[in-house]
């Protein structure tokens, strides 16, 4: 790799001397009709990297080709490249946004110019720090720069022609931390952010779904556009959605009270429609999963037939008559065939299992069903009920706020009643008596219900608290069970003659009589219990009390506390026991 140099006419007469021709980046000769006997050129002269507008630093070359560096002659001072086969320079890890770089091994007689001479071909040079111990810091204005500087590192420098040692120096370029790279670094890096953000943002708000429309203000125009909209079942949702913005606003006075409760009672109609279009589409799914089965089935029978054929085929009388590969052929589909169908079949089970699941229970089940069944019903009747109620409540303010309306009117107009207004209250104040005397019967009917809800509920827990009263003694009869078929194992030893009948029990005996020994005040069979659960799930509080009961010389039972605290506690006697047998 060549180096351009400011004096074209040296470089060839040192390549000369060598016996050697300038060679280019790419190993082409330099100079046309080059003359090593002359030790000069002739002809034109060549392009070199050091005319105007070209860099110091050539383009970059492939990896496997070895670097050659150059003589750099400037004019206060000249720059002897490395040995070739030494390792390349080490240098730090390169910081952040680094514009600046660190120069040592500079001659003691080097001064600021001779260091701008030399490298200001790298790039504009903002700033130099030099230091009196024979290096400085050189800030650049770009980053690439730097690079162009590190190709420096490890020239010998020499100032002018003298071969004084204060003349001399090794140059070693390093990357160097800066405080002000680090700032243009970060401000860099927060201005991308904030563009990434503004770019997210204005994604975001492309993307966004708009808003929806909004609702109108409530008038005695949209109002009845509103309710033929909810007898429409393909504007009804709208319409519903409308309604419903319209009482969260609070526009239900008494004057919009009776549009509203029609409007309300236009949505209540769809709730039939509504529970008939989903029980259509239940049976819809329902024989499509008896389509599916039957299919299945015909599926599954196909499948037989099939594997009835290969192990038909496979039988002497007829597979004597095929070939090898032919057999093999035969074996491999008929396994492939019959995993197929195992697989099918499994599926069909799976499907009639979960019905008879569905449709098979125990009878505890049954029965709380039942009751389930009942008070679901009573909760629907009393639901009901209670609808009804407060339909004829509001009936009733309807009509209230109708024979205000009309004593308004007439206070307003002072004028004699005429015989059809007369006939319209009395209609009016029949029709509220008639409603009152029916709204007290719904509410006396409504707390007999509710009466009878509770007395179910209560019903319900005590066949809840006997259901766990039976699934205790389940689980004790079980316990006693597994217990008795340890004891028939034949690694336990059987005493026979003695109270303790295993040797499970004996180890039960040691582990109370350690326990006890620590509590010497007694301890509560639930006590002890809850210390054994911890070592085994499957001991039961009666065994344990049996047991204790039996080894009357080791354990004994006594009575603590007075009054409501009286409490039974066993407490270990073994002591006192051996001496009395």
């Amino acid at each position: 790799m060549t180096l351009p140099m400011s004096d074209p006419t040296a470089w060839t007469t040192a390549m000369n001397n060598l016996g050697m021709a300038p060679l280019g980046i790419a190993g082409q000769p330099i100079l046309p009709d080059f003359d090593p006997a002359l030790g000069m050129m002739t002809g034109i002269p060549p392009i070199t990297p050091m005319m105007p507008g070209l860099g110091i630093v050539p383009p970059p070359i492939p990896p496997d080709m070895p670097v050659v560096k150059e003589i750099i002659h400037c004019k206060s001072c000249t720059l002897f490249p490395p040995n070739p086969n030494l390792p390349p320079p080490a240098t730090r890890e390169r910081p952040p946004g680094c514009k600046t770089v660190f120069v040592g091994g500079l001659p003691e007689n080097g001064t600021e110019q001779i260091i701008v001479e030399v490298f200001e071909q790298c790039g504009e040079i903002i700033a130099i720090r030099k230091s009196k111990k024979n290096f400085c810091h050189i800030r650049f204005a770009e980053e690439y720069m730097v690079d162009k500087a590190l190709y420096l590192s490890g020239y010998r420098i020499r100032l002018g022609s003298s071969t004084d040692k204060k003349d001399t120096g090794r140059l070693h370029v390093d990357f160097a931390q800066a405080r002000d790279d680090l700032y243009e670094w970060e401000c860099k890096q927060r201005m991308l952010a904030r563009e990434e953000r503004h770019r997210r943002r204005m994604e975001e708000e492309r993307l966004r779904p708009p808003s929806p429309p909004p609702v109108v203000h409530y008038s005695d125009h949209e109002c009845s556009i509103v309710a033929e909209k909810l007898k429409d079942d393909s504007k009804f949702s709208e319409a519903v959605q409308t309604l419903l913005t319209w009482i969260e606003r609070g526009e239900v006075n008494r004057r919009s009270a009776n549009n509203f409760y029609s409007m309300i009672q236009s949505a209540n109609s769809h709730v039939r429609r509504l529970v008939n279009e989903k029980a259509a589409h239940e049976k819809d799914m329902e024989e499509a999963k008896e389509k599916f089965k039957q299919a299945l089935s015909g599926i599954l029978i196909q499948f037989e037939q099939i594997v009835a054929v290969y192990h038909s085929a496979s039988k002497q009388k007829a597979w004597d008559h095929f070939t090898k590969a032919q057999r093999k052929n035969i074996s491999v589909w008929c396994k492939q065939a019959e995993e197929i169908r195992n697989i099918h079949n499994d599926e069909l089970m799976g499907i009639r299992r979960e019905e008879e699941m569905e449709m098979s229970d125990d009878e505890i089940e049954e029965t709380t069903e039942t009751k389930e069944t009942e008070e679901s019903a009573l909760v629907s009747q009393a639901e009901a009920l209670k609808e009804e109620n407060d339909s004829l409540r509001w009936q009733l303010d309807a009509y209230r706020n109708e024979v205000e309306l009309l004593k308004q009117e007439q206070g307003k107009a002072h004028r004699e009643d005429d015989p059809s207004k007369e006939q319209q209250l009395k209609l009016l104040q029949q029709a509220l008596q008639g409603m009152q005397q029916h709204l007290l019967k719904v509410q006396e009917e409504y707390k007999r219900k509710e009466a009878e809800l509770e007395k179910l509920k209560d019903d319900k827990l005590q066949v809840e608290k006997m259901l766990e009263n039976l699934k205790e003694k389940e689980n004790c009869a079980s316990r006693l069970c597994a217990s008795n078929q340890e004891s028939d194992y034949p690694l336990e030893k059987t005493m026979n003659g003695s109270p303790i009948k295993s040797e499970r029990e004996a180890l039960l005996v040691g582990i109370i009589s350690t326990f006890l020994h620590v509590h010497p005040f007694g301890a509560s069979i639930e006590y002890i219990c809850s210390y054994l659960h911890r070592l085994d799930n499957k001991i039961c509080t009666t065994d344990v009390e049996c047991l204790m009961s039996r080894l009357q010389h080791t354990f004994k039972q006594e009575m603590t506390g007075v009054g409501a605290s009286l409490e039974k506690r066993w407490k270990f006697c073994g002591f006192e026991g051996l001496k009395l047998t």
